[in-house]
């Protein structure tokens, strides 16, 4: 082996990530000459003779770069490049076989074994400060992608973390709002109330809900918040509260009178006071579309507001299906709005059916929106062999299926059932 003796002064070289060097070659001469080269450039050498001393130098402790010789007894160059590369460190070191082959099938049995580079003999200084220069920019690379791996890996194990303590709060989360909804159906003697409540994720911004202050007086209503995640969350919990179904002191659609029993205020006057409510707390840019409904059982009056809800669906019992309401501007937008009320009378048999527009806006399999024809028809058919919480189920049922294939909810789907039988 012959190196040049023109070699540049220690403090004129960087080879960052290299420090420390392994020279593997059965030669002592050989192994003499190229050390001696290695300890001008300022590098840490350490010697071994032999693949099989070389393996067990790198088992103490691993060096940044390995020069092996290719032919040596016992464990040859490959033997030991494959050897080395089945140990287990989180360090890469860089790998350059020396040797005397330079026949592409032997270059590439080499890369195969794991080595990075080759040099062939007589050796030049040059191009081996050269190569190792080379690898020690591929190192300096290397490590600094590790570096950033090991940082990336901590911030993803803190997010991981964050996560699951977040997510354990939205779980309990969902069930306070679920709480919120302590009955999905009731009966009213021969009439009904059935709810429907699926957020589309942990807790969701619709509510809906019913009381009833005594007997033939009930009042219902289907809510959605704008926006979703945890800020219409505590908007439903707030109006929840508002609307209490059991605690008819806190309920503000409610007023008691002659001390006596409790009554429900019309609810234009409702969508008013839950209107005047919100404008009053500053700092809240959320609001709410409503539809709020009272009925009558003795006579099937029926009274509500329609708050930028969709319309309801009005089922008869004589098959004809329509829309009413008046629209109106949401809850929480403007102070002082006139909320309008909209009248009608329910014969034994008819349905009504208040819902969110997670229902209309989903996208069906077509990528078409469902929108009130869709919803109608939907209505119709589960009308059929279905009443109550069965007729929800199968609404949203079918909803679910009918969404392009992949897909799933983007907005929380909610909906009022109410059956009128009479008294």
């Amino acid at each position: 082996m012959r190196v040049s003796s023109h070699i540049e002064a220690k403090a004129d070289l960087d080879f960052g990530a290299i420090r420390t060097v392994l020279v593997v070659d059965d030669s002592r001469l050989q192994r003499r000459i190229l050390v001696a080269s290695l300890k001008k450039w300022g590098f840490t050498v350490v010697e071994a003779d032999s693949g099989e001393e070389a393996i067990e130098i790198c088992k103490q402790s691993l060096p940044d770069l390995v020069l092996s010789d290719w032919v040596m007894p016992g464990m040859g160059g490959l033997e030991f490049c494959r050897a080395f590369r089945a140990l287990e460190n989180d360090q890469y070191t860089y790998f350059i076989l020396l040797t005397s082959k330079s026949e592409k099938q032997e270059v590439a049995r080499g890369l195969d074994a794991g080595a990075d580079d080759f040099l062939i003999k007589p050796l030049e200084a040059d191009e081996l400060r050269a190569r190792i220069s080379a690898g020690a920019r591929i190192l300096d690379m290397q490590r600094e992608l590790s570096d950033k791996n090991r940082l990336i890996e901590t911030a993803l194990s803190e997010l991981r973390l964050a996560h699951d303590a977040i997510d354990k709060d939205l779980i309990q989360a969902r069930k306070i709002q679920e709480s919120l909804v302590p009955e999905l159906y009731r009966e009213f003697g021969k009439s009904r109330v059935s709810l429907l409540l699926k957020p589309c994720g942990h807790i969701g911004g619709d509510l809906v809900g019913m009381f009833s202050p005594g007997a033939n007086r009930i009042g219902f209503y289907s809510i959605d918040v704008s926006g979703h995640g945890i800020t219409s969350a505590m908007m439903t919990a707030r109006l929840g509260g508002y609307l209490t179904s059991q605690h008819f002191d806190q309920n503000v659609a409610m007023e008691k009178r002659f001390n006596k029993f409790y009554a429900l205020l019309p609810p234009e006057q409702v969508a008013a006071i839950l209107n005047a409510r919100l404008m009053a707390d500053t700092g809240i840019e959320e609001y709410f579309t409503m539809v709020y409904a009272i009925v009558d059982l003795r006579n099937g009056h029926l009274r509500m507001v329609q708050a930028g809800h969709p319309h309801p669906l009005l089922l008869r019992r004589t098959g004809r299906a329509e829309f009413i309401g008046d629209g109106g501007l949401p809850i929480g937008l403007l102070p002082d709005v006139a909320f309008q009320q909209t009248e009608t009378y329910l014969q034994r048999g008819d349905k009504l059916l208040l819902y969110s527009d997670g229902f209309t806006e989903c996208r069906v399999k077509n990528g078409d929106l469902l929108d009130e024809d869709g919803l109608q028809r939907m209505a119709l058919e589960c009308l059929g062999a279905n009443s109550g919480p069965e007729f929800l189920d199968d609404m949203f049922w079918r909803l679910t299926q009918g969404m392009p294939p992949g897909t799933g909810m983007e907005d929380d789907v909610s909906a009022v059932f109410f059956e009128y039988n009479g008294n």
